[in-house]
């Protein structure tokens, strides 16, 4: 099971993290997130990371100057857009892309993947009016549960104490945590990092 982790803020914390066996760290460019990093915190972070490691840029309707802004000064992997960025916004970059989806009964999961097909999965999240993820909220796992040929990502409510059950319920491509495995928000707790991995492998 591929893991990110999601909302780092500090470089020795991301390598401590990384070193794990974790697949991805992801950094958030939204100033109203509490695990807000500006570029030149971002770039401490990546350089502290080792090999082999998907550094992931988390935008939400952002500014397509401010990405290509941090994307001349940090050397990121792979973007996440977390807002209502449509298809074409979204693949602008020629890079690989994530689309995140805040899921509730009413989303069509199986259309959005088809709108969004150019994108290299689909990161499916609680629903909050007011958030653009990160609340730490879990949505009903039977919905992530569709029929794509895009890889799913399931974030939302994830805790070392859910992890297993998320896997099993829905077996998806990856796992992406934030909240669940924090001491402070944008610090990670390595234990607890470490307990996730062990129950997404049972």
């Amino acid at each position: 099971m591929k893991i990110k982790v999601c909302g780092f803020t500090q470089a020795q914390n991301a390598r401590d993290a990384a070193m794990l066996g974790i697949d991805a760290i992801g950094l958030v460019f939204y100033e109203k997130s509490p695990r807000h990093v500006d570029i030149d915190q971002a770039l401490e972070i990546v350089q502290a990371l080792p090999p082999f490691i998907n550094r992931v840029g988390l935008f939400v309707n952002a500014d397509s100057h401010f990405i290509d802004e941090v994307l001349c000064e940090v050397p990121l992997d792979t973007l996440q857009f977390h807002g209502d960025e449509t298809p074409e916004q979204c693949a602008q970059y020629a890079m690989p892309f994530i689309k995140a989806l805040r899921v509730n009964e009413q989303t069509n999961i199986i259309q959005l993947a088809q709108d969004y097909q150019q994108a290299s999965g689909l990161l499916l999240d609680a629903y909050n009016p007011n958030a653009f993820g990160g609340t730490g909220d879990q949505f009903d796992w039977a919905l992530a549960k569709v029929d794509t040929d895009l890889p799913i990502i399931l974030a939302g409510g994830l805790t070392p104490e859910t992890a297993n059950q998320a896997v099993s319920q829905v077996s998806p491509y990856a796992l992406d945590v934030s909240s669940g495995v924090e001491s402070a928000k944008g610090v990670k707790d390595i234990e607890k990092i470490k307990k996730f991995i062990k129950q997404t492998n049972l």
